[in-house]
């Protein structure tokens, strides 16, 4: 019985490395060949370098930048309109030392906590790293922080 805690202990931390990758557009490619198959060369050659222009299709977009954290749709006059937002987070390091009860806020975002402590504290902000914008199922705009 001794010996399975550390059999768990290592797949744990496996899958806690594989979750963390990243996917890359090479990835999403061997995921979706036919739909990268599709596309022009020169939407190619953009989706291998993780970059996107003005007319790629979502599919285009989706090889180049992953799925969206989260997809909007309207109207521009007579035309559907849909916007993809991509976040991130950033974190912030804060060296606090707190006792009895704690609260705060980070713009809209509240915590509470009871007790005591000390030392570093992490915490992620998220953020929109860029904004992808499609009229007609097409790219019309983007824009992504540097």
């Amino acid at each position: 019985m001794k010996n399975i805690y550390p059999t768990l202990l290592s797949i744990s931390c496996c899958l806690l490395v594989i979750s963390c990758t990243p996917s890359t557009p090479t990835a999403r490619i061997a995921e979706r060949p036919m739909a990268f198959e599709k596309l022009s060369e020169d939407q190619k050659e953009l989706v291998l370098r993780g970059e996107i222009a003005k007319g790629m299709d979502m599919s285009a977009v989706a090889l180049a930048w992953g799925e969206p954290s989260n997809r909007v749709e309207g109207f521009n006059g007579k035309e559907r309109v849909e916007r993809w937002g991509y976040n991130d987070a950033q974190p912030v390091i804060t060296n606090t030392f707190y006792s009895g009860y704690r609260y705060g806020s980070y713009g809209p975002y509240r915590y509470s906590r009871v007790g005591a402590g000390f030392g570093p504290e992490i915490t992620y902000i998220p953020y929109r790293k860029s904004t992808v914008w499609f009229i007609g199922g097409r790219v019309s705009e983007w824009e992504r922080l540097k």
